[in-house]
């Protein structure tokens, strides 16, 4: 079931199973614990990100060849870092290039997870049964503050306002068991930037919802970011960074396309 979280047409935030891509069935109750699909159909208003987050844990090196495209050493552990949830941007709302940030801000499709029954110390084995659902993101990077100015830690650089578009729906497991094995693409305006499969994840779904409760409760509603693949922008000759005017769209195979314009902050 493809679930989308939207406005209806007075300004109320609803759950529905996605019918079209204007209108919805409506959802009784709450994704995270008991819900059921009425009948009733109605229009959407506005299209909103499936979730709201608890957290967003992402990780970074986790696809073979964008490490190798870094030149960085392939990863004996997951590498963590936090998106602060102010970053959540919905699709069809633009990316925005603060002010701080000129010249250096860059996009990575990403197969997102969403948690929805609460773990800690999960085994793999377990892991799925934790999984509301999946949908696309953006792990949106400012490449000087995610490298130098941040300190050497991403967090700054991949926290601005914006940076992180989810969406454009939650896809509930039963139709996808395997996400190890969807296609991902990303797309900057006419040019595909990004054309892999989740098959090149150097730690698989469950490894990495094992990995990140150790010692930690993953709580309904985080969002787990679980790499990107290679293609990125900074890594290109000459490098290719957003600018204002430009159109991402994050397609991954039985999900859809979350599209995202480009603007400036004023």
């Amino acid at each position: 079931m493809k679930i989308i979280r939207f406005q209806d047409h007075t300004g109320v935030v609803r759950y529905g199973e996605q019918v079209d891509e204007g209108s919805a069935r409506l959802i009784e109750g709450t994704i995270f614990e008991t819900y059921r699909v009425t009948d009733r159909v109605v229009p959407i208003g506005k299209l909103l990100a499936p979730v709201e987050p608890r957290n967003i844990l992402c990780v970074g090196l986790n696809y073979r060849r964008h490490a190798e495209e870094t030149g960085a050493r392939i990863p004996e552990y997951p590498v963590l870092f936090i998106k602060a949830v102010n970053a959540l941007t919905h699709p069809g709302d633009p990316i925005v290039i603060p002010k701080v940030a000129p010249g250096q801000v860059d996009c990575e499709g990403e197969l997102a997870v969403v948690i929805g029954k609460p773990g800690k110390n999960i085994e793999s084995h377990q892991a799925f049964d934790h999984v509301l659902g999946y949908t696309c993101a953006n792990d949106v990077s400012a490449r000087r503050w995610q490298k130098e100015g941040g300190g050497k830690q991403w967090s700054r650089g991949k926290s601005f306002d914006t940076f992180c578009p989810l969406g454009p729906c939650l896809v509930t497991p039963d139709e996808i068991p395997n996400p190890n094995t969807l296609k991902i693409k990303t797309t900057l305006n006419d040019e595909t930037m990004q054309d892999s499969t989740t098959a090149d994840m150097i730690f698989d779904v469950p490894s990495l919802i094992s990995f990140l409760s150790e010692g930690t409760t993953l709580l309904p509603g985080t969002v787990i970011l679980t790499g990107t693949p290679q293609g990125v922008g900074f890594a290109r000759n000459p490098p290719v960074f957003l600018k204002e005017g430009d159109r991402v769209a994050i397609e991954i195979e039985r999900i859809g396309t979350l599209v995202t314009p480009v603007s400036e902050e004023v």
